[in-house]
């Protein structure tokens, strides 16, 4: 952001009441009507009543508390006194700084503040306000809330703070600025010269955000006047991107081609419209172009930035690591027990079946664990890491795709974890681009970085794998894939979609949550795709569809 002067307001307020309502008129920082909860004079009877010490400071709270909470924080926000709004607040200094800078920095006026019905202590809330820079002005209005806990120390009702309250788009030390935008806005193009937008592709927002605080100081185009969200250390180490949430003027954006291709990406983004908290990846194996990205919450990037537990969509990588240090094979014989124990934790298959006289090959395609965790006392504690890392290109966080993203997790462990981590739990975390590039590897035979621009855009260096699976590894993974796709868990979701294919299931258990995360990796052809569906349940039946659908519309 460029340097801006700041200007002090001089604040006069004059306080009355209108017809059963708070209003306040505020010269200076604008304010509108207080319309919270309706008339009657409600806030001025339940204000007085704490002011008596009828409130009690333990146990659960009142509807009165919570009202007469959410009131004094509202009113005093919307009056421009943001030391009083903060000191109702459960973060004094915290709140202190966010709510001054709404004004000074983010220069809103003429704010007004209108709550709803409470349920228990949260309080949905909507605001209206007016940005206004150097002649420039513009609406804005949202939607937030904001929830009433007691305090720790004294135990009166306070505002549990999170910049959230001020606007849902802020993650805990975000701020607002307006001003002239330090990063000129970028026109992003799918593969085939078209411009992309939110409007006609929803999910993109992040990705678009993300393209321009990467390419907007060099795809030539100019700065415009903005409020913006600016990120913290927090959001930073996230990989948020600053956000615009309100244009005042124009800049001139600066143009960026990117390797999405405009009907892949619309059938993405429909595909995962179905089902809540969903997202996919799709790209091309012999060159890791990524060719459609999408997510069912278009506010966070799961699909690239999501750190999730893949489970048994992991098994791809221990699997090549089992047939390299030949603990096992396709067609020998392997142990597929209802239960095995390793590192004092006693770990069982979905249902706890078992495959007696079975292959390695069937224990795939089944997704039997105990085949795997039952090798994991042959295996040395960073044996899996260094395979996701020298063979998959995974876990070193050196990928540079043009946009945010994770390169996965593959942390050494022992004992159990170690064991849970060779079927995709533990501390393994990966993320829907993470497993289409698993899958892609497969399928290539070699590791090519994804990458959402090219890299002859900016020179920059993509990642590389130090070494490649041997040809007899690479056809046994080959083959247990296809099987999987054609006889496993993955056969009803790739139907008909054969013969050049192969496929991988996974489900994750995720603590406090009823269902686990349902994955499904797959390639066919020179195309491959990863989704989650997140609390889906088995990802053939979840993130299945979804990704064979994609192969489908590919072909």
């Amino acid at each position: 952001m460029g340097k801006r002067r700041r200007v002090a307001e001089r604040r006069n307020t004059t306080p009355a009441v209108v017809g059963g309502v708070i209003a306040v008129v505020v010269v200076g920082a604008g304010i509108g009507v207080y319309a919270l909860y309706g008339g009657g004079g409600e806030a001025d009877r339940t204000q007085s009543a704490a002011g008596h010490g009828e409130a009690k400071n333990t146990g659960p709270l009142s509807a009165t508390e919570v009202r007469t909470a959410a009131e004094g924080f509202l009113a005093a926000w919307q009056q421009g006194k943001p030391a009083e709004a903060a000191a109702a607040t459960s973060d004094t200094a915290a709140a202190t700084a966010l709510l001054t800078g709404y004004a000074k920095d983010g220069h809103l006026k003429d704010v007004t503040l209108t709550a709803g019905t409470a349920a228990g202590g949260k309080v949905p809330f909507s605001v209206k306000a007016t940005v206004s820079y150097k002649g420039l002005t513009k609406p804005l209005a949202y939607d937030s809330a904001l929830t009433v806990v007691r305090g720790a120390v004294d135990g009166k009702p306070v505002v549990d703070w999170h910049s959230s309250v001020v606007h849902p788009e802020l993650k805990d030390g975000d701020t607002l600025v307006t001003g002239e935008s330090g990063t000129p806005p970028v026109k992003a193009l799918d593969r085939d010269g078209t411009e992309m937008t939110t409007a006609k592709y929803p999910s993109l927002g992040p990705v678009l955000d993300g393209l321009r605080e990467k390419y907007g100081e060099t795809a030539g185009g100019s700065a415009g006047v903005e409020l913006r969200v600016i990120r913290g250390k927090a959001s930073k180490k996230a990989e948020l991107s600053d956000k615009t949430l309100v244009e005042l003027s124009k800049g001139t954006p600066g143009t960026v081609k990117t390797t999405l291709s405009p009907s892949l990406q619309a059938a993405a983004e429909k595909e995962v419209a179905k089902t809540e908290r969903a997202s996919v990846v799709l790209m091309r194996p012999s060159t890791g172009e990524i060719l459609a990205v999408a997510n069912s919450n278009h506010g966070f990037n799961t699909a690239f930035q999501g750190s999730l537990a893949p489970g048994s969509t992991m098994k791809i990588i221990t699997s090549s690591l089992l047939f390299e240090k030949k603990l096992a094979s396709v067609n020998k014989p392997h142990p597929c027990p209802k239960f095995f124990t390793y590192g004092g934790w006693k770990f069982q298959n979905d249902k706890k079946f078992e495959i007696k006289d079975g292959t390695f090959k069937a224990s795939f395609a089944r997704s039997c664990n105990t085949a795997f965790i039952s090798q994991a006392p042959k295996l040395k504690n960073s044996d899996l890491t260094q395979q996701a890392q020298q063979v998959f290109g995974l876990a070193l966080d050196n990928w540079a795709i043009g946009v945010p993203s994770f390169d996965g997790a593959v942390p050494v462990q022992s004992a159990a974890p170690m064991g849970a981590s060779l079927i995709g739990q533990g501390g393994v975390r990966m993320n829907p681009l993470n497993m289409a590039s698993v899958a892609s590897t497969v399928k290539a035979g070699v590791f090519h970085q994804p990458y959402l621009v090219s890299p002859s855009v900016d020179n920059r260096k993509l990642a590389t794998a130090s070494r490649t699976m041997s040809a007899s590894t690479l056809s046994q993974l080959r083959e247990v894939m296809q099987y999987t796709a054609a006889y496993g868990t993955a056969a009803e979701a790739m139907a008909g979609l054969g013969p050049d294919y192969g496929a991988k299931t996974g489900s994750a258990e995720v603590d406090n949550q009823k269902k686990a995360n349902g994955w499904f990796t797959a390639y066919r052809g020179d195309l491959a795709a990863a989704g989650v569906v997140q609390a889906g349940g088995h990802g053939g039946d979840t993130a299945g569809p979804i990704v064979a659908s994609l192969l489908k519309a590919g072909s």
